[in-house]
């Protein structure tokens, strides 16, 4: 026996529609998480370094930040020195090399920011970069030094 066509077929579009909107409020959420950053950070006196734009950041980079204390993070979470090695590793066996962006404050001890290098280069990056701002703040330097008692 043959089976009868329906007249009307229809499709329930509700699933496909929550579907959407739980891809959108991932998309959103993780933006938002990807783009935070240590704003208690400093930027070094940048003049004569290469400007990136956001349109010649490369868009598998990845940043971490490292304040005047010691802490390093990515995306506002604080990290070990293993922990960013671990990360960078992962990423690069998922993508093969990338660069990475050290934002550091100006008066971050070098100990510190060699820590990331390192975790970095162990786990087989070796395009660091360094964030700076591109104009002088040697006055408001001097003031911040005085007031913080270096």
């Amino acid at each position: 026996m043959a089976r009868k066509a329906q007249e009307n077929p229809a499709l329930d579009m509700t699933p496909m529609i929550d579907v959407v909107f739980e891809l959108i409020i991932f998309f959103v959420v993780t933006l938002t998480e990807a783009q935070k950053k240590d704003e208690t950070i400093e930027l070094e006196d940048g003049r004569h370094g290469e400007a990136i734009t956001p349109e010649t950041l490369p868009p598998t980079h990845m940043q971490i930040d490292v304040n005047a204390k010691g802490r390093i993070s990515m995306g506002n979470h604080t990290l070990t020195p293993d922990e960013v090695q671990r990360r960078v590793a992962e990423k690069y066996r998922k993508i093969g090399e990338f660069p990475v962006l050290i934002r550091a404050d100006f008066a971050t001890p070098h100990r510190d920011i060699a820590k990331v290098m390192n975790a970095c280069t162990a786990a087989g990056i070796w395009k660091l970069s360094f964030m700076a701002v591109g104009e002088d703040k040697t006055n408001e330097r001097n003031r911040l030094k005085r007031v913080r008692g270096m």
